[in-house]
């Protein structure tokens, strides 16, 4: 998949991209998510500040191993992952850490968290792991929203 620049114009060695990805909602055997496009698709954006995958304590070593050589912190949760997502990415949001939130979810749980990032001016980036698990309110509260594999 050859990805192009997204934003023209802009002086992309100021723009800091945050990727938070919702492991559990999207590295499931029914989508085939490749975490690689996912950070390339991110990187369309600007380059990464903040690269970020969420996993519950069931997450496997070896895809715990898989992301991090991919460069990805992997942020391990005892409970929901949900919510540690969304309060760290609100938080790089108003800590001006990013200037484009990317989510890759199908869980409409992170609308709160994009509609703050664009109330803050940050532009933001519904990413979902396949048609079928695209999630229409998550796509519309986004300034974009991108299918993988489209």
């Amino acid at each position: 998949m050859k990805l192009l620049r997204r934003i023209s114009g802009a002086d992309e060695s100021r723009t800091r991209v945050g990727l938070f990805v919702d492991g559990p909602n999207v590295l499931r055997g029914e989508f085939d998510v490749d975490l690689d496009e996912v950070r390339e698709l991110a990187e369309t954006y600007g380059p990464l500040a903040l690269t970020r995958l969420y996993v519950d304590q069931n997450a496997s070593p070896g895809l715990i191993q898989a992301a991090e050589a991919r460069g990805f912190e992997v942020v391990i949760t005892s409970g929901d992952v949900d919510v540690r997502l969304a309060v760290d990415a609100t938080e790089a949001v108003v800590d001006g850490q990013i200037d484009v939130l990317v989510v890759a979810s199908r869980d409409t749980d992170f609308k709160p968290a994009l509609e703050v990032a664009g109330r803050e001016g940050v532009r933001t980036v519904a990413v979902a792991p396949g048609e079928y698990g695209r999630s229409d309110a998550l796509g519309n509260a986004a300034d974009e929203a991108v299918t993988l594999g489209e």
